[in-house]
């Protein structure tokens, strides 16, 4: 039997990981691929070598121009909805969609069990794969994590763990998870998708009819897309219908026989690690997509046991004459660093970078009581200095302009100057990383390097 997708005529746009798994994929299924990425580097001339012998055409320095007749355009998450290729597509009138809604098309039998939200996304998806594994079954993390989920989709597994972002969502209409979980939305990436209402609403597409809709009870945005009859997760004591904590546990009262009436224990607060509440606020809504799947209460506790947090998140990296320094390069917004301040009782904070159009006087505000001092990098840290001038005048605020390899060991030690014994020096950002690093990843390597530095001059 013929695939359907056999001399499709296919553009895939940016050759990112999912762009040229989409083209492999596609190329597979006998499609008529070409793929078009306006850059051109010795890397992608590699990228389109590889492609080449799956039978991929590859035009690499023009992603503007669409390349002739074509039934189906597959876009990289990264590209905006205003780039010249995608519309003209529209105007063509020639379906846009991105390599998860490719996916969700190719798909076999293994339901989703998916998760969006603007922080907690990575770590929530993975602790959900731990409860799924202890269960016995094969699953997989997948999205906007790990493997590609249009490669994970040809391989057998029972159910899958599947982390969506909003630039993922934005592109996709027919997917369908079996659960689906908002975990959390404040402003971010309001650059790409011009609104916070219009981010929220592609984050709200991940509720599908007919998807076992969870919510994050103690955030209004997240209520509001999963409606009503929605299973709920909250970091106070849990009502009917929702999951919680009751003084050192992690309580189910939503999925059980009786939700009026009893509750399951599911794990202990000491079985998340790191220990932070929105890390709390992760593994309850992880525990409740793994329940809504059936999963038994003692495999979410085993499953937070086995789970190991990825670096670069409220990671400790050393003490040093009393004083701790925690790499949270991954809280790229304001929201983010906010959780993670919340967690400290006195913090110097390093804070800067890109803030992609967000505002910060309610993460300063917030946080005021809890800054000995902070230490500002990066593009935006004037926006920071002029929050912190207005809502903390209180607190000593070192700037450093520095844009060099050495920015960071200045940082560190500007901050190692104004902490005291018991207070953490926490790389908090609240921005992305991309004017002074190549990741978020590569910045929490320089602030870790710094910190050893630090300690071998004490």
């Amino acid at each position: 039997m013929s695939s359907p997708w056999e001399g499709l005529r296919v553009c895939v746009a940016g050759l990112g990981v999912s762009g040229r798994a989409a083209a492999r994929v596609l190329a597979g299924r006998g499609a008529r691929v070409t793929a078009v990425e306006g850059r051109d580097d010795e890397a992608l001339r590699g990228h389109a070598a590889e492609l080449a012998g799956h039978g991929v055409t590859v035009r690499l320095g023009d992603g503007d121009t669409l390349p002739g007749d074509l039934d189906l355009v597959v876009t990289s998450p990264g590209w905006r909805p205003d780039v010249p290729l995608l519309t003209a597509a529209a105007r063509a009138g020639i379906e846009v969609i991105g390599e998860v809604e490719l996916a969700w098309r190719l798909a076999g039998a293994a339901p989703w069990l998916a998760l969006t939200g603007t922080n907690g996304k990575t770590t929530a998806v993975r602790m959900l794969a731990c409860m799924l594994e202890a269960a016995g079954h094969r699953t997989l993390a997948v999205g906007n994590v790990g493997t590609p989920i249009v490669e994970a989709v040809l391989d057998k597994h029972d159910v899958l763990a599947v982390e969506l972002s909003s630039y993922q969502l934005h592109w996709s209409s027919t997917v369908a998870p079996f659960a689906a979980a908002v975990l959390n939305v404040a402003p971010d990436h309001l650059d790409w998708h011009g609104s916070l209402e219009a981010y929220a609403a592609d984050k709200g597409k991940i509720y599908a009819p007919g998807t076992i809709a969870v919510v994050n009870s103690d955030d209004p945005t997240s209520v509001r897309l999963g409606g009503a009859g929605a299973i709920g997760f909250t970091l106070g004591t849990p009502r009917p219908g929702q999951l919680g904590v009751v003084e050192d546990l992690l309580v189910d009262r939503a999925l059980v026989p009786d939700p009026a009436n009893e509750a399951a224990e599911l794990a202990a607060l000491s079985d998340v690690r790191p220990f932070a509440p929105h890390n709390v606020a992760n593994a309850l809504a992880a525990a409740a997509l793994a329940r809504a799947f059936g999963v038994p209460a003692e495999a979410v506790r085993e499953g937070l046991r086995a789970f190991v947090p990825d670096p670069h998140r409220i990671a400790h990296v050393a003490t040093v004459e009393g004083v701790d320094y925690v790499d949270d390069s991954k809280a790229t917004n304001p929201h983010a660093a906010a959780s993670s301040l919340a967690a400290c009782r006195s913090a110097v904070w390093i804070a800067g970078g890109l803030l992609k159009g967000a505002d910060v006087d309610e993460l300063v505000r917030s946080c005021a009581g809890r800054l000995r001092g902070v230490v500002l990098l990066g593009a935006d840290r004037g926006q920071i200095a002029a929050s912190l001038a207005r809502h903390a005048p209180q607190v000593p605020v070192v700037d450093v302009p520095d844009t060099d390899t050495g920015a960071m060991d200045r940082v560190v030690s500007e901050a190692a100057a104004l902490a005291q014994p018991g207070d953490t020096v926490l790389l908090a950002p609240a921005g992305a990383s991309f004017d002074m690093f190549a990741s978020y990843g590569a910045r929490g390597d320089a602030f870790a390097a710094a910190v050893r530095a630090l300690a071998e001059r004490r």
